[in-house]
């Protein structure tokens, strides 16, 4: 697998681009997120990537951001969504956009999609509507439950309590628990040391 390719712009197109990496050429097709993050001219760039293997092509695509990458293999691991059709929708919409339209069940903004029909856009939402819920839980996007400046105190926390063989569901709600009593300001070992009681 090739998790980024990190080298010279040296083509822009609003379908893909091609980097130059000492001097080999790769073509990665991207989305127009990414597409609007790049700047013109012979930067240097760095894509995260995705390389899909099928008995006819192999074919690379190109994320600016992390998350967008994370989104795109979300979408197709659901039945019906292929690698180019991942794409279109992160052209068409926001990641933001289509984890909140995926998280509120809002099947009509998805079928707005080219390409989605209702079946897909129902199936996309069963499948990815609790993962996406609890990543951002866990990622701290909720900043009524988890402030972001806890959002680091809180993974560790949560690491070591799995490690030390607490269930992940039971320290999730101890650490948010624990979160809301005490406020910003607790460390990772307070935050430890109290979900332990």
């Amino acid at each position: 697998m090739i998790a980024y390719i990190d080298g010279k712009l040296t083509y822009k197109d609003h379908a893909f681009v091609i980097i130059d990496v000492n001097g080999v050429g790769y073509e990665i097709k991207i989305s127009l997120q990414t597409y609007s993050a790049l700047s013109d001219g012979n930067e240097r760039c760095k894509l995260y990537t995705y390389l899909s293997i099928r008995e006819d092509a192999h074919t690379l695509y190109g994320f600016k951001e992390r998350d967008e990458k994370s989104l795109f293999l979300d979408l197709i691991s659901v039945s019906g969504i292929g690698a180019n059709t991942a794409l279109v929708m992160l052209s068409s919409m926001s990641s933001g956009e289509i984890r909140e339209a995926l998280i509120s069940e809002d099947a009509r903004t998805i079928q707005s999609i080219k390409g989605i029909g209702a079946k897909t856009a129902q199936r996309a939402i069963i499948e990815l509507k609790d993962k996406l819920r609890k990543e951002q839980m866990i990622g701290g996007a909720s900043p009524t439950i988890f402030p972001v400046k806890n959002s680091q105190v809180r993974n560790e926390a949560l690491a070591a309590l799995v490690t030390l063989g607490i269930p992940k569901n039971v320290a999730e709600k101890s650490i948010e628990t624990i979160l809301k009593k005490e406020g910003e300001d607790v460390t990772v070992e307070q935050l430890i040391r109290l979900a332990l009681r």
